[in-house]
């Protein structure tokens, strides 16, 4: 069984089959580049249906959760920087004491 798997892989016909996969799947290659440029070619003015049909789709906060998420927003800003200012007045401080 062994030999007749070395037999067919060494045949001609099967050199015959592998070349001819070989070039379909070149074709396929080619007609999908030249799909990519078709389709690359459709123009600014589809871009801006398109984006204006996906901004159709967008589900928009309320204005109740836009003042909720604006606030801890807010306050994490807040949070950030009195952390930042904390650390930087101890190196500021250490800085003095050490030179």
């Amino acid at each position: 069984m062994a030999n007749d798997l070395e037999l067919e892989k060494n045949s001609p016909e099967s050199e015959e089959d592998q070349s001819a996969k070989k070039a379909k799947t070149d074709d396929k290659k080619s007609s999908k580049k030249a799909d990519k440029n078709k389709k690359a070619k459709k123009g600014p003015i589809k871009f801006f249906k398109d984006a204006k049909a996906e901004f159709k789709k967008v589900v928009w906060p309320g204005p109740k959760e836009t003042t909720r998420n604006t606030i801890v927003v807010v306050i994490v800003c807040l949070i950030a920087g009195v952390l930042v200012f904390g650390v930087d007045s101890l190196f500021g401080l250490l800085n003095n004491l050490l030179f």
